[in-house]
């Protein structure tokens, strides 16, 4: 049996944040065919016996890592996804000159040094406007707030080079529409299946010749 756990934050942990408790990871394990024909039999259940261990935490940031991460010992045949850095971004990092971006890398890259599984599929952070900056939420100068956002997405890559593979939530997101998100930066339903396809694109490559990912 194939493991999944998630660890990180709401992108991965966003359940409540619709009226069917689904999560990005659920649906990866198993799809919903009433909510998301276009991906019937595109799922790890169709591949063999999968579950799903969610570790991640709505509110997550780097320093929840560590926590989530305990207990977890021997996981046999497993993957890990990986979402951090969103809550960060947004708990000081947009205006940070520099010192707590390197606390950051640290202690992703410790995380990332110490979990037992492999592969680990580690995403970026998506921008919920959507790349307009008439819809910039945060209170922090548009070009310093992106500017930083793209410093922590250039961090995550170099780390998942390193580690696993990089899931760019990010440049899938940029092409995407307003009833993806709720309460302004979760993934609502819709969201949480594109979350889905974002990992799926990554997590196909990995499984036995002949499966496929949607488009």
């Amino acid at each position: 049996m194939l493991t999944v756990f998630t660890f990180g934050d709401s992108v991965l942990d966003c359940g409540h944040y619709n009226r069917y408790g689904v999560s990005p990871g659920e649906l990866l394990v198993r799809n919903r065919d009433d909510l998301f024909p276009e991906f019937r039999g595109q799922d790890l259940s169709a591949h063999g016996e999968a579950r799903l261990v969610e570790l991640a935490q709505d509110g997550g940031t780097v320093n929840s890592l560590s926590r989530q991460l305990r207990g977890v010992r021997n996981p046999g045949k497993a993957v890990a996804l990986v979402s951090v850095g969103g809550n960060d971004l947004l708990q000081g990092l947009l205006v940070d000159n520099g010192p707590r971006f390197e606390d950051f890398r640290r202690k992703l890259s410790e995380f990332l040094t110490a979990l037992p599984i492999r592969p680990v599929l580690i995403a970026n952070v998506y921008d919920p406007t959507m790349g307009n900056n008439r819809d910039n939420f945060t209170g922090v100068p548009v070009e310093r707030a992106r500017g930083n956002h793209r410093r922590m997405n250039g961090l995550i890559a170099a780390l998942a080079s390193e580690h696993g593979t990089l899931v760019d939530l990010h440049g899938h997101f940029l092409a995407g529409e307003a009833s993806w998100f709720t309460s302004t930066i979760e993934p609502s339903l819709r969201g949480a299946s594109e979350v889905r396809r974002c990992y799926w694109r990554e997590l196909v490559k990995l499984l036995p010749t002949g499966a496929e990912a949607a488009p």
